[in-house]
């Protein structure tokens, strides 16, 4: 040959190489289970029995301390530091779960089972000792009373006096026929004084005696504005009340509020004459202060109304003089007042009818029904006061 090597010899270059990849039977097996259990694959049969043990081993004695800990818990407090030291996120179980890594993946199902499974024991050892916790406190919290006692009364609470009377002046004028109305307390000024035959130089116009918001629209200063929607939605004959607050700038003393409660009245039919109203007011009040109570009827003037009157009725106090107190302002529906529902209804429907309005204050009808020698009481809220009408 070229190369000059014999035949022999080349044979025994190739054989050597041969002669170094020889290994022992069953140790080619044995490198590849030590290589694949280095790569975390598989481990061998004793390896991952003992992995399994051991973590069956270490949750087995996590469960059995939490549960001699929670059973010897005497309080709220080391029962939070119980879950927290066992179930927190560096709880002892919490940490063992964190060993579910290493585990053989034919292992994890059974392994994690023992897991779920310890968990759940400790988290319903915490809640029945939770719960036991609570019901030893709650029947310390009573030890001391006696059950068989009969309970403490609570006081009684009552409707104030000025709820009472209207409630009862409203009873009495429902039964003589009339309904139920109302009406906005923020009013315009077409409601609360044209409407209502007021000349636009009226003293109850000025800022003085009315309050005013910056929009041009004003609080009520009575609960006549009620009379002027109530005919324009509804065509006569009108019987109707409406009871409300009302304000005005009035000082305030003795006998005048600055808000202070109505009770509206207004009759438009054919034929109403003064006697209806006179008949319907004493009716009214007698029916209120009982048969013996001295009723006045005084000339006045209201713009609204012609011919007017102001009502008075006599109020008895213990240990005072009987006087005279206002109670109400009343009179016949000025024809004025009717012409401008129609205009605003554009219709002739109150044409020719006659009607008679009364406004009535019910902190005055409360004063004389009680015997209150002052109005400031009603809106002081002394309960002291308001007490004696329990």
């Amino acid at each position: 040959m070229s190369s000059g090597a014999s035949p022999q010899t080349l044979s025994e270059n190739i054989s050597k190489p041969a002669s170094r990849q020889a290994v022992r039977p069953g140790a080619e097996a044995a490198g590849n289970s030590r290589r694949t259990h280095s790569y975390g694959l598989t481990p061998p049969p004793a390896a991952r029995i003992v992995l399994r043990e051991r973590m069956k081993d270490q949750i087995a004695r996590i469960q059995a301390e939490a549960m001699s800990r929670i059973a010897e818990i005497a309080d709220m407090k080391g029962l939070e530091d119980a879950r927290v030291a066992i179930l927190g996120k560096k709880g002892t179980l919490t940490q063992a779960q964190q060993g579910m890594k290493d585990v053989p993946k034919e292992d994890k199902p059974a392994v994690g089972q023992m897991l779920n499974e310890a968990r759940a024991a400790i988290t319903a050892a915490l809640e029945e000792r939770q719960n036991a916790l609570q019901e030893a406190a709650d029947k310390a919290a009573v030890a001391g009373i006696d059950l068989t006692l009969p309970a403490r009364s609570l006081p009684a609470g009552g409707l104030h006096p000025l709820t009472l009377v209207r409630d009862e002046a409203v009873r009495v004028l429902r039964r003589m026929g009339f309904a139920l109305a109302e009406g906005p307390e923020i009013e315009d000024e077409f409601h609360c004084f044209d409407a209502l035959n007021t000349p636009t130089d009226h003293p109850a116009r000025n800022e003085k005696d009315t309050f005013y918001f910056d929009s041009g629209k004003l609080l009520r200063t009575h609960t006549s504005t009620v009379q002027v929607r109530a005919m324009e939605k509804q065509a006569p004959p009108v019987r109707i009340i409406s009871p409300g607050s009302a304000y005005r700038r009035d000082e305030i003393d003795a006998t005048h509020l600055s808000a202070f409660n109505q009770i509206e009245g207004l009759y438009v039919d054919k034929d109403v004459t003064v006697g209806d109203l006179k008949g319907t007011l004493e009716y009214f009040l007698k029916a209120l202060f009982g048969s013996e109570t001295d009723v006045r009827f005084r000339p006045h003037f209201f713009p609204f109304t012609e011919p007017s009157f102001e009502i008075d009725v006599k109020l008895t106090v213990a240990g005072q003089a009987p006087r005279w107190i206002e109670i109400a302002g009343c009179g016949m529906i000025d024809p004025a007042v009717l012409e401008a529902v129609d205009a605003s209804r554009g219709s002739s429907d109150y044409a020719g009818l006659s009607g008679f309005a009364f406004g009535i204050g019910l902190e005055r009808l409360a004063m004389i029904r009680w015997g209150i020698r002052d109005i400031r009481l009603l809106i002081e809220n002394d309960v002291r006061f308001l007490a004696q009408f329990q």
